[in-house]
């Protein structure tokens, strides 16, 4: 009998950074400013210990607005992944709304190049996020969602979500041991 963790069905969870791993700063250049979200530890532990690479998918257009510097941006990954230690893939779009580049959410290019470089499929991984964007970019890859509101979240977002949980512990719960009732408000 083996003593490794049981794995469950997916083969990576990818997070949203801001308003989900960490409190949004509005193009946060400074590692200082750097506020984890209260139950992201827990959940990240939780789907490390099951084995289950883990990575960040994050829209960043203050890079391509000028707002703020691509070492800076950098600067402040490297922040999250000192507090909440390292992920197996980080990606980021640095590109401005209007570029109209394949991989700012909720276009899926970053999260299937994350796919490639985990050599996973896209439709074996989840991906959590705080708004509509994250969903509809896993959505359109195969990829299962679960989104957890914050005070930005859009209330038809939530609607539109397959599965809402209320906290990043009851998202990994969830993926990782299911639910018979797959959409819970947030509440």
């Amino acid at each position: 009998m083996s003593s490794a963790p049981r794995r469950p069905g997916y083969e990576a969870v990818l997070f949203d950074k801001d308003g989900t791993l960490v409190l949004d700063v509005p193009y946060c250049a400074d590692p200082r400013l750097v506020q984890v979200m209260p139950t992201a530890p827990a959940a990240l532990a939780m789907v490390r210990a099951a084995g289950i690479p883990i990575g960040i998918v994050s829209n960043q257009s203050g890079i391509g607005r000028g707002l703020i510097s691509p070492d800076a941006a950098a600067a402040v990954f490297d922040e999250v992944e000192r507090l909440l230690g390292p992920f197996d893939t980080v990606r980021y779009c640095p590109h401005a709304p209007e570029d109209g580049c394949r991989c700012r959410k909720p276009r899926p290019g970053m999260l299937l190049d994350a796919a490639e470089e985990l050599g996973v499929a896209p439709e074996r991984m989840a991906v959590v996020g705080d708004i509509g964007a994250d969903v509809d970019a896993a959505l359109a890859i195969g990829a299962a969602a679960v989104l957890v509101p914050t005070a930005v979240t859009r209330p038809e977002e939530i609607r539109r979500a397959p599965v809402v949980r209320p906290d990043l512990v009851s998202a990994v719960e969830y993926l990782l041991h299911g639910a018979a009732d797959p959409v819970r408000a947030a509440g």
